[in-house]
């Protein structure tokens, strides 16, 4: 007899999961009440018992690996995972990654929530920013390839269920600590839609993210978590079917940081209309606010609805409402937490991160068999670092670890180059307290009876302080005392920061992190006054007992090689809410190394960083030099599996490495056209290029052919490279293809890469790669139409290991589109111009963007066709300084004058008023420049030229 299926019954339509998932979502938010509706949201989304509905926090950290929830597998920084060029790895992170979020998640799930804040995917166009290491470099194609591959990877391959979900940071144009809560990136459209927002699409469109947050800054003076992007472009355009969060603190930010509005009920409701859906915010103000906003009219009830559905549809996917049988991912046991396999995939990653800057004669790999004696040097030899964003290590191999464990048996030294010195207040030496958390003491009479400490110089005035007596860093960490209690450098307020004032030789003054000045009480204790002038600082004098410099020469002299560790503390001069004063090693390193290579010519450097470094001298002078970014657990194992040639290096830059500052505009220039930025126009000497890496293996390019010489503009080209591993070492190559047009309405890059692949090759072996190509890949956004188009032209398609070291090249045509001249008799947004000169990008609050100026400021518009003649100019702006005016030239800022604007005080930055002004053009052009030149500020959002 045929078993009847048992049919269950369920308290709530919502609960049933049979039922199509919009049926769930509206049945469950139809249930809840306006308060309960205002109190979701928020970050922390409170229990509704009524209704079985647990507690559930938006958000957990987990860029490189699960963050501030104790042990968890910790993988290299972000840009080191750039480095590797590898999606598939990065798809197998991304697993990782989510399977121990669902472990966490079962051992509290009230907490530790499953919507992963993670990847970032903000372009890098500075290298000063101090958040680069946790983003994927400067090329869009690159950042959205490999955080494409991560997504797919947190949210799993159930047509159903995520495993977890993966909120993409920060949206947009986020590059920069300094004012992040207040400025504004000015953006025109050419930038924005080839280069800021084409990092987004990727991970949407193809890697399909459900989650996303919003950057701190405003974007052409609209706040982004008040920005119409958010919801015309992501959620509309793109198609995303999830919900955006605000950054921590943003909401309140409106009014307190930006000024953009005076009370919090109308940042609230426009940030819920624009199509933020979870408030990163203090609970009780962000409630408050809201229920403002409802009371006010500025929002409805069923903006609230619209929000909600869109979380709440990720918390059903989540599987937080169905059996637990139903979800493949519910049976993930905590236990898998730092498992043997997450480990290795680690290590995989740590090792094809690494990147072999420079490998003159060959110098490496190191031979085992050969070397006595190697000395390992460098503050960054002997420990392992981690980022704020980065969870507590299971265990950590360090440099020096690794290659003992390689050279076992071999005699292996290590020396900071740090000195070791005891200090001293006048007559009196320092001393511990009586336990860690006791104020350093100036009240030894002897100097046996002084601390030691070592003293690492990071450079810019920063120094910390680790103490020989109890392994302790010297800190200020309760904002009273200075004591040597911290088990590390680490927080996000860095209190093991110190600033040393030298006033002689041995002696300096003493400041804390934040530039408070130490001061000596009656009993002799350090405490921190509130006073942050350094010269009321105590006056200590320092004596070195170990001269860090002197034991690492005569350690390098004495050995085969020497390898120099060098590169920077990831919390100290530059890290969130602090860009980096410059590009160049830390002084006191770079003179290391040139010491140590004066008496060691077999020297190594390796450059261990969250950033690229500008080191001229050693990239001159020193034969081998590997970099790889703070690696986590398993830095030290893969550092010296590439030393000894247990593993070829293969990983590639994912940034340019300027040689100096001097080679960037400001830090708050976001125009990387005319500001020629990032490899794709940067025309200038780079120290090592985009895409740059070597290998122990030699690599021959041959055979290049694309499928089709020639297409049309939906067309799409296979391109086939012949690859040959002419060497005895097996190992990866990254294969890169870019292009360049060839001719064209606009200025392009001068490469852009459109392909890559990383393959593994065994000696002597030859494969064939292949790339596709699509003609929308070329395309170029039309500032006279404003859209895509992909020109009629030649494209010149290359191929080769770095955006420099180009191989091998063909060329494509493509039939496709023809801009035409310029129609300017149409309303033409003030923006969409060809070239400027001293203006931003401000909003017009009617409606798209304003371009601002200033007394001498101009835009220009080319290829214009005014072939019916012109009689009159109609343009919309605004004015809140004196009477200004905008003088029209053709051809040059001072070419022909024919006509001009006066623009009175219309009383407000956002009060438009219409404007004419007469026009004398002496015979019709069908091809001529426009110059708009400006006496004055004024805002300008549209113009029309009248026949």
């Amino acid at each position: 007899m045929e078993k009847i299926a048992e049919k269950k019954s369920y308290k709530f339509p919502f609960q049933n999961p049979n039922l199509p998932l919009e049926t769930r979502v509206n049945d469950l938010t139809s249930r809840f009440t306006l308060e309960e509706k205002v109190h979701l949201m928020c970050q922390y989304q409170p229990a509704i018992e009524r209704l079985e509905i647990n507690a559930h926090k938006q958000g957990t950290e987990a860029a490189h690996g699960m963050a501030w929830l104790g042990k968890a597998t910790t993988f290299p920084q972000t840009i080191g995972l750039a480095c590797t060029w590898n999606p598939e790895l990065m798809k197998e992170i991304g697993d990782v990654i989510s399977t121990e979020a669902r472990a966490f998640y079962k051992k509290n799930p009230e907490i530790n929530g499953l919507t992963l804040w993670a990847p970032t995917v903000d372009m890098e166009r500075d290298p000063r920013w101090g958040r680069t290491e946790e983003a994927y470099g400067e090329d869009p194609y690159l950042t959205g390839k490999l955080t494409s591959s991560l997504v797919k990877g947190i949210q799993g391959d159930h047509p159903f269920f995520f495993k977890a979900v993966a909120t993409l940071k920060h949206f947009l144009a986020n590059n920069n600590e300094i004012d992040r809560g207040s400025c504004s990136a000015s953006i025109d459209p050419r930038n924005m839609h080839e280069y800021y927002l084409k990092a987004f699409e990727l991970p949407f469109k193809e890697g399909g993210a459900h989650s996303m947050m919003t950057a701190y800054n405003s974007i052409n003076g609209t706040p982004a978590i008040l920005h119409p992007y958010v919801k015309e472009i992501v959620k509309e355009q793109w198609g995303m079917n999830g919900f955006v969060v605000s950054d921590a603190a943003d909401l309140l930010g409106v009014v307190r940081d930006h000024g953009y509005y005076e009370h919090h009920s109308q940042s609230v409701a426009d940030a819920i209309k624009n199509g933020i859906d979870s408030m990163t915010d203090d609970f009780d103000e962000t409630t408050k606010a809201i229920f403002e906003a409802l009371e006010k009219n500025l929002i409805k009830e069923n903006d609230l609805d619209r929000a909600l559905r869109n979380t709440f549809r990720v918390r059903f996917r989540l599987g937080e409402f169905d059996p637990i049988e139903n979800n493949p991912y519910s049976a993930i046991p905590e236990s898998i937490i730092c498992d043997q396999k997450h480990a290795e995939v680690s290590s995989q990653a740590a090792k094809e991160s690494i990147v072999l800057l420079k490998n003159e004669n060959n110098l490496l790999p190191l031979n085992k068999e050969k070397l006595n004696k190697v000395s390992v040097i460098g503050p960054l030899g002997d420990i392992v670092y981690r980022d704020w964003y980065s969870g507590d290590f299971p265990y950590s191999i360090t440099p020096y670890d690794g290659i003992k464990n390689k050279l076992e048996g071999k005699q292996v030294t290590f020396h900071s180059g740090n000195d070791k010195v005891i200090l001293k207040k006048a007559s009196k030496f320092i001393g511990l307290g009586m336990d860690e958390n006791s104020p350093l003491l100036a009240n030894k009479q002897k100097k046996e009876e002084a601390a030691r400490f070592e003293l690492s110089d990071w450079g810019w005035g920063s120094y910390t302080a680790r103490s020989l007596d109890n392994g302790k860093y010297v800190t200020s960490a309760d904002d009273k005392n200075i004591t040597a209690s911290a088990d590390e450098i680490y927080g996000w307020f860095v209190k093991e920061v110190l600033h040393l004032q030298p006033e002689s030789q041995n002696e300096f003054k003493l400041s804390t992190w934040n530039n408070q000045a130490v001061v000596e009480d009656e009993d002799g204790k350090l405490k921190i006054s509130e006073d942050t002038d350094v010269t009321n600082s105590v006056l200590l004098e320092k004596e070195i007992i170990e001269n860090g410099m002197e034991e690492a020469i005569k350690a390098a002299k004495e050995s085969d090689v020497a390898i120099v560790f060098v590169g920077n503390n990831p919390v100290v001069n530059g890290k969130e809410e602090m860009d980096r004063p410059d590009i160049s090693l830390a002084q006191a390193q770079e003179q290391l190394i040139k010491e140590v290579y004066k008496v060691n010519p077999n020297t190594i450097v390796v450059v261990i960083g969250s950033y690229p470094f500008a080191i001229n001298w050693v990239d001159e002078n020193i034969p081998a030099i590997l970099y790889t970014s703070h690696a986590g657990q398993e830095l030290g194992n893969a550092i010296s599996d590439v030393l000894f040639g247990d593993y070829n290096p293969a990983g590639r830059l994912n940034m340019t490495w300027y040689r100096s500052v001097d080679q960037l505009p400001d830090i708050l220039d976001y125009d990387i056209i005319k500001g020629k930025r990032t490899y794709m126009y940067f025309d200038g000497e780079e120290l090592y290029p985009f895409g740059h890496g070597k290998s122990y293996a030699n690599f021959e390019y041959s055979d290049f052919r694309v499928s089709e010489n020639e297409i049309n503009e939906h067309g799409e080209v296979t391109v086939i490279v012949k690859l040959k591993n002419n060497s005895t070492y097996a190992g990866d190559e990254v294969v890169q293809l870019y292009f360049r047009s060839l001719q064209s309405r606009f200025k392009r890059p001068l490469k852009q890469l459109i392909g890559f692949k990383r393959i593994f090759i065994e000696a002597g072996e030859t494969t064939e790669v292949e790339l596709k190509v699509k003609a929308s890949d070329l395309a170029v956004w039309d500032v006279t139409r404003d859209k895509y188009c992909v020109e009629t032209g030649e494209y010149e398609l290359m191929i080769g290991q770095s955006s420099t070291d180009i191989m091998l090249q063909e060329t494509l045509k493509v039939n496709g589109e023809v801009i035409p001249p310029r129609n300017l008799y149409v309303n033409t947004k003030a923006e969409n111009y060809d070239d400027y000169q001293d203006v931003v990008i401000n909003e017009c609050k009617e409606g798209g963007h304003s371009v601002q100026t200033k007394d001498g400021s101009w835009v220009m518009y080319s290829d214009v066709d005014f072939s019916k003649g012109v009689q009159s100019i109609e343009a919309r702006v605004s004015n809140n300084s004196e009477q200004t005016k905008i003088d029209i030239y053709l051809e040059h800022p001072q070419g022909e004058k024919i006509g001009e604007i006066v623009v009175s005080n219309t009383g407000d930055k956002q009060n438009w008023h219409t404007v004419t002004g007469a026009v004398q053009l002496k015979e019709s052009i069908e091809h001529t420049k426009v110059y708009f030149v400006c006496k004055g500020e004024v805002l300008v959002s549209y113009f029309r030229f009248i026949a």
